[in-house]
């Protein structure tokens, strides 16, 4: 290397120069006039702004917090009704063999507890007929059938429950399949 290579006052030469170091790494840098005391109106309208941020970090914490304890509250919900889907089998069964008379005791319990189902938000889903759909229905026997054109319900089994949107249990089925 020669001399000049090493002369360091070179204008194209700018090793060592901080702010074009850091400006060419992308950190900010701030001209010596403006490092000393800023504005205070641009101060004030900084906080304001952060004010501002921070209150809508709030809001859309406050709303995160009240959709998650609704869902919580709806899961809760769900798992509790789904303990009661067997009892509620039981008195669906009982009702179609004319087990439960109107007037009696058990006729009384089964109609309160369908009741406090359907405050929750409860439906039954499931009827003989429908066309058959593998997201609300497990098909239990599948059964060919030269009358129908598309897999349809032939028996229900158990009734599919489900609260709102949320399945709590697909409908057991038997289906009839179009004959080959």
């Amino acid at each position: 290397m020669s001399e000049e290579n090493l002369n360091h006052d070179d204008p194209q030469h700018h090793e060592g120069d901080q702010a074009e170091e850091m400006t060419e790494e992308g950190a900010p840098v701030a001209p010596e006039s403006e490092t000393s005391e800023t504005d205070p109106i641009d101060r004030e309208l900084e906080i304001f702004q952060d004010l501002q941020r921070l209150q809508a970090d709030f809001v859309n914490y406050r709303a995160r917090v009240e959709r998650d304890r609704g869902a919580e509250r709806q899961a809760a919900i769900a798992e509790a009704i789904r303990a009661f889907l067997p009892a509620l089998d039981d008195l669906t069964r009982a009702e179609q063999h004319g087990d439960l008379q109107e007037g009696t005791p058990m006729a009384a319990i089964a109609s309160k507890l369908k009741a406090a189902g359907e405050k929750f938000g409860l439906k039954s889903f499931g009827a003989k007929g429908d066309k058959f759909d593998p997201e609300h229905h497990d098909a239990l026997v599948q059964t060919p059938n030269p009358e129908v054109t598309e897999a349809t319900v032939a028996d229900v089994i158990e009734l599919g429950y489900q609260i709102g949107d949320r399945m709590l249990r697909p409908a057991k089925v038997a289906v009839f399949v179009p004959a080959e």
